[in-house]
């Protein structure tokens, strides 16, 4: 992805404190301030900073934090905002970037004007959207566990990673531990962890009310699920007790990378975030819809539609299941189009869905580079003897050992029938459609590869002719 922009992603106001790194300074000594995970500072005192690369002051962090040398490619430095999140690449100057903030708010954000001219980055050190998550496993370093582990928590705990009610409170336990030491028996946990609930789970599981499971009985909660069951997870963390080491003194790595793994079931993991609105589909007589509020969630593994307030997926494609375009009319909203196999009563189609986002070329863009990457990947990745053999893209484990997440109703499985989607099928020259018409496609991009699972869908004659 060419330009400043790198990879952006909108958020609510309440999601972000307001924060400023780097403000308005001449080319002598400067301190800059970088925000880590769990909001604690790094100061760095450079010169000449307007001209500093994101590279050299990527490299100030980890040399004060001393991390390793795996930091260099786990973690990248991003300005973050209310408004707006951009990943900085190794060569952008993130001073300049900063100055140029106000047009790239302008570009790729529907903020009022008033909010665009008082928004203000601070400049976070956050993990690498591309960064794979078999290479995170390679990791042993407690420090950048923990860097890792407190920024995943905080995804889980605002809901940006929708997680289903049961695996809320294993990842709950496991902060639990980290926060409050191994489970005691006789000790007032329970009293506890009511008082800092919002500590463990997302807030919106947390509504106070009466009785002691009131806190978790949110959409998606089953009876019996609430502090006890918080608790009873606790009870069954595991402790990783080195040879002389007392429980108390077990090392806290091994449950950083236990909270880590658990979110590596998460299909949107690692994700670049990004914000949307698509169709609601047509309810009542008069068949009106509206726009429902979706966060677009991208990585190295395919692309997730998630919607904003129910805080469930509604769409989750990988790479090879899908077709993609964005188009940006003067005088209408850009869009990003998603095109996927699907049903209409039974008959196979393609679906088609419409992102109405102003950040839908970055969205684009960053599909595209994603794919580059998995497919520059795959020769290497190629057992010997089969180099010409070419795989579905994407680190992404075989089927056989992706954890089974998908429980009947989860957070994480697609709910296609919540979608407003134009379906059709194409016979090479034009199109013939289910509703509503349509007469031509505009798709010029779709992974090729000999292994995906995307199809055109052929013509009947029981589908209207468009």
């Amino acid at each position: 992805m060419d330009g400043p922009e790198g990879i952006a992603g909108q958020l609510g106001p309440a999601e972000r404190s307001h924060r400023s790194s780097v403000s308005s300074v001449g080319a002598r000594a400067a301190d800059v301030l970088v925000y880590l995970a769990d909001d604690t500072v790094v100061p760095l005192a450079v010169e000449n900073l307007p001209s500093l690369s994101a590279h050299e002051l990527h490299r100030a962090v980890r040399e004060v934090l001393q991390l390793p040398d795996i930091a260099l490619d786990a973690f990248a430095l991003w300005l973050v905002s209310p408004l707006l999140e951009v990943q900085l690449k190794p060569k952008h100057q993130p001073y300049k970037v900063g100055r140029q903030w106000t047009e790239l708010l302008l570009r790729f954000s529907d903020a009022p004007d008033d909010d665009v001219a008082m928004d203000e980055p601070s400049l976070q050190f956050r993990r690498n959207v591309f960064f794979p998550k078999r290479r995170e496993l390679q990791i042993h370093d407690e420090e950048v566990l923990r860097l890792l582990y407190e920024e995943a928590k905080g995804n889980v705990l605002t809901a940006r990673y929708p997680c289903d009610v049961e695996d809320c409170e294993v990842l709950g336990a496991l902060v639990c531990r980290v926060q409050l030491g191994p489970y005691q028996p006789g000790q007032p946990a329970a009293c506890t962890l009511r008082e800092k609930l919002d500590s463990f789970l997302p807030a919106h599981l947390c509504k106070r009310g009466h009785g002691l499971f009131a806190a978790l009985r949110g959409r998606g909660a089953k009876p019996g699920t609430g502090e006890q069951g918080l608790l009873n997870a606790y009870r069954q963390v595991k402790e990783a007790v080195s040879s002389g080491d007392s429980p108390r003194e077990a090392t806290l790595g091994s449950h950083y990378r236990a909270y880590l793994l658990k979110c590596h079931e998460l299909p949107f993991y690692g994700c670049a975030f990004f914000h949307g609105e698509i169709d609601k589909p047509a309810q009542g007589f008069l068949h009106r819809g509206g726009r429902k509020s979706v966060t677009v969630a991208i990585s190295l593994e395919g692309v997730h539609v998630i919607d904003s307030r129910e805080k469930h997926v509604l769409l989750g494609l990988g790479f090879q299941e899908l077709s993609w375009d964005h188009t940006s009319p003067e005088e209408e909203e850009p869009v990003l189009w998603l095109e996927f196999d699907g049903d209409s009563e039974g008959m196979p189609v393609n679906k088609l869905l419409r992102i109405y986002s102003k950040q839908a070329e970055l969205m684009s863009g960053l599909i595209e580079y994603c794919i580059e990457l998995n497919q520059a990947s795959e020769p290497a990745a190629a057992p010997e003897g089969m180099s010409g053999a070419r795989s579905a893209p994407g680190p992404s484990p075989p089927p056989a050992q992706r954890p089974k997440l998908r429980r009947q109703g989860s957070v994480v499985c697609s709910r296609i029938q919540h979608l407003s989607t134009i379906d059709y099928v194409e016979d090479g020259k034009g199109i013939k459609r289910v509703k509503p018409k349509r007469t031509a496609s505009f798709f010029s991009r779709q992974l090729s590869t000999s292994q995906g699972n995307y199809t055109v869908v052929q013509p009947t004659d029981s589908l209207e002719q468009g």
